[in-house]
């Protein structure tokens, strides 16, 4: 570790020493969306210095997305999310290598996208492509840190192969379509939240929300939790297929 970082990450290494602050450098994290939810996540991880993070996004910046996306300004609208991320997150940490990719998460290319990552991170606006990467964990072995919103109130879990649920069993049905409400407060909240949750992941600190699904209501400003359990039917993971051999990385 150079003085450099050693200076950059002093508080961290407070608190859980070099040794763990270069566990964060070697690690990399794969983030499905920059936007209400990858906003805060990216910055987070980037600025606690996880070594690498994969950021994958197909859409442009729209003047709508600027009430929560905090990746994007006003000068970007117009431009691929995935370059504007960049942008922004080289300026917050340079001593990090961030991999922004302008594509559409599908099942042609999802785990190879997802590639080597130690943790996917799910920053998406719908199922169908959560679903899928919920396969990819599945098949990689790798956790899911899962995070929705809807206005004011916000959801989160930690997703372990052969460990906890998965994202099927906890939401067999996908929610109807919708342009849904949302302030950015919300994803900002649930985003940290699934921040969190990467860190300690990757330190081995502290209790993750594994078999447990956070909830938070923004307008009483409170958190509750519901424990939920796998579902041995699940047809993604039911019946021993949460075990199979891991996919090529």
């Amino acid at each position: 570790m150079s003085e450099r970082e050693r200076e950059r990450y002093r508080r961290q290494i407070l608190l859980f020493g070099e040794e763990g602050q270069e566990r964060l450098s070697e690690a990399e994290i794969f983030i499905a969306g920059a936007g209400g939810l990858g906003s805060p996540v990216a910055v987070y991880l980037a600025v606690a210095g996880v070594g690498t993070l994969t950021l994958v996004d197909s859409d442009v910046v729209d003047r709508t997305n600027l009430n929560r996306q905090i990746l994007h300004y006003d000068r970007n609208i117009g431009e691929k999310k995935a370059a504007s991320a960049e942008e922004k997150l080289a300026e917050v940490n340079p001593d990090v290598t961030v991999r922004a990719v302008a594509a559409r998460i599908d099942e042609g290319n999802a785990a190879g996208l997802v590639g080597k990552a130690d943790g996917i991170v799910d920053c998406l606006d719908n199922y169908e492509a959560r679903y899928l990467l919920n396969r990819v964990s599945l098949g990689k072995g790798i956790p899911l840190f899962h995070g929705a919103i809807r206005g004011m109130y916000g959801q989160a879990t930690t997703l372990i192969p052969g460990k906890t649920p998965c994202l099927s069993c906890i939401f067999p049905n996908p929610p109807p379509e919708e342009v849904f409400p949302v302030v950015g407060v919300t994803p900002g909240l649930i985003g940290m939240v699934q921040a969190t949750e990467v860190l300690k992941f990757l330190l081995g600190k502290g209790e993750l929300l594994a078999g447990r699904l956070f909830l938070w209501d923004g307008l009483t400003a409170q958190a509750s939790e519901v424990c939920v359990e796998k579902n041995p039917r699940c047809p993604e993971c039911g019946d021993g297929k949460g075990r199979r051999r891991k996919v090529k990385r």
